[in-house]
C-alpha cells in the first residue's frame, strides 16, 4: 500500500500534467534527483556505521569541490613500507556511504594498495541534496584529480553505472577518466529501466514520463537512451569483474548478464545468497575483488579464487528478483 508521501506526490504531480506535462517532468526529475537525509534510516544502519566507526576514524578524510556540494573522499593506506603505489577507488550505491565499504577497502588495503571511499553527493560525509549520474562522475572526477591516476574502479549499486560512465567519457562536460580494470557489485545496466520504475512509482502519465527521461539530456549532455552498458563501454575492453546474487530483489540479476554479454574482457561472478546489500561485505566477494584487482600480467581476467567460488555457490537460491529500487 502507497505511504501518504507518495500519494500525495502522485496527487500533485498528475495536477501539474494536466496543465504542462513538461514542468511534471522537470518536478519528477527534481525528486528523482533529491536525496534523502544523510542521517542512518534505521536501527540496523545506525549499528553498521558504529561498527566502521573505530575503522573510518583511522582513514584521512579530504574533502573536494564540485558544483553544489562538498564530495568527501575517505584514504586508506597500507602500513609503512607495505604500500606498493596503487590505488583503487570505491564508490557506493544510492541511499549508501563509504562506511558500508569498509570491508571492501580493508581487503584490498592488505594488499597493499592505497583505497580512496568516496561519499557520493547527499551522502554520508558529503555535502548537497541532489544525485544523479552527472553529478557522481564530477565526484568521481574529482576524487581523480585529487588521489589518482586508479589502478582500478569498484563501484557498488548505483556506483557500478557511475565508474562505468566515468570511464566511458559518459557524461560530456567531464573528462574521461579510464582505469585498467573495473568491478561492479550488484549494479544495474541501463539507466532508462531505472527511470521506468521511478516513473512508475510516481504515477507519471506517458507524455510526463518523457518530459522526465528528456531532463537527462539537460543534466548530462546525452539522451538517457545512451546511459546503457553496451553503448557506454562498447569501444572500451577493459579488463572487468561482474559481481551479482540472483537472489537481489533490488536489482535484477538480468543486470549483470547484460554486462557480462558486453565481452570476453567481462567475467561474470555469482554470489548467491547475499542479496543487494550484504554482498559488498561478504568475505567470499570482497577476497574476490582483492584477487581480481591484484592479477597480473597483461590485463587479462584473471580466475577468480576457487575457494571463494566453492563457498558462494553452495549459498546458490533461484529467486532472481525484480527491480524494485536503486539502492
Amino acid at each position: 500500500m502507497a505511504s501518504l508521501v507518495e500519494k500525495v506526490t502522485r496527487a500533485v504531480l498528475r495536477q501539474v500534467a494536466a496543465q504542462s506535462p513538461e514542468k511534471a517532468g522537470e518536478l519528477a526529475f527534481w525528486l528523482f534527483c533529491r536525496t534523502p537525509p544523510a542521517k542512518p534510516q534505521s536501527d540496523k544502519e545506525r549499528r553498521a556505521i558504529a561498527s566502521a566507526g573505530p575503522r573510518m576514524a583511522q582513514a584521512e578524510l579530504v574533502r573536494l569541490v564540485i558544483p553544489g556540494s562538498v564530495v568527501a573522499t575517505h584514504v586508506f593506506r597500507p602500513a609503512a613500507g607495505q604500500e606498493d603505489g596503487r590505488r583503487v577507488l570505491l564508490v557506493h550505491g544510492y541511499r549508501s556511504r563509504s562506511d558500508h565499504m569498509v570491508a571492501l577497502a580493508e581487503a584490498l588495503v592488505a594488499q597493499g594498495r592505497t583505497v580512496v571511499c568516496l561519499d557520493l553527493p547527499g551522502h554520508g560525509a558529503s555535502t548537497g541534496r541532489k544525485l544523479h549520474l552527472g553529478k557522481a562522475v564530477e565526484a568521481i572526477d574529482a576524487a581523480w584529480r585529487q588521489h589518482g591516476p586508479f589502478e582500478a574502479f569498484v563501484g557498488h549499486s548505483f556506483g557500478g553505472p557511475s565508474v562505468m560512465a566515468a570511464a566511458a567519457g559518459a557524461i560530456l562536460h567531464v573528462p574521461q577518466r579510464t582505469p585498467e580494470r573495473i568491478v561492479t557489485i550488484a549494479a544495474p545496466s541501463n539507466m532508462a529501466d531505472v527511470f521506468e520504475w521511478a516513473g512508475s512509482y510516481m504515477g507519471l502519465g506517458a507524455a510526463a514520463q518523457s518530459a522526465f527521461e528528456r531532463q537527462v539530456l539537460r543534466a548530462t549532455g546525452r539522451p538517457l537512451s545512451e546511459f546503457r552498458v553496451d553503448r557506454m563501454l562498447n569501444d572500451l575492453r577493459i579488463p572487468t569483474l561482474v559481481i551479482h546474487a540472483e537472489d537481489d530483489k533490488e536489482v535484477r540479476f538480468a543486470n549483470a548478464e547484460a554486462i557480462a554479454a558486453t565481452g570476453p574482457h567481462v567475467r561474470l561472478m555469482k554470489a548467491n545468497g547475499f542479496g543487494h546489500r550484504r554482498i559488498v561485505s561478504a568475505a567470499p566477494v570482497t577476497q574476490a575483488v582483492a584477487g581480481f584487482v591484484g592479477g597480473v600480467g597483461n590485463g587479462d581476467v584473471v580466475d577468480l579464487p576457487l575457494s571463494s567460488l566453492a563457498k558462494i555457490n553452495k549459498l546458490a537460491t533461484s529467486d532472481s528478483g525484480a527491480f524494485r529500487r536503486l539502492a
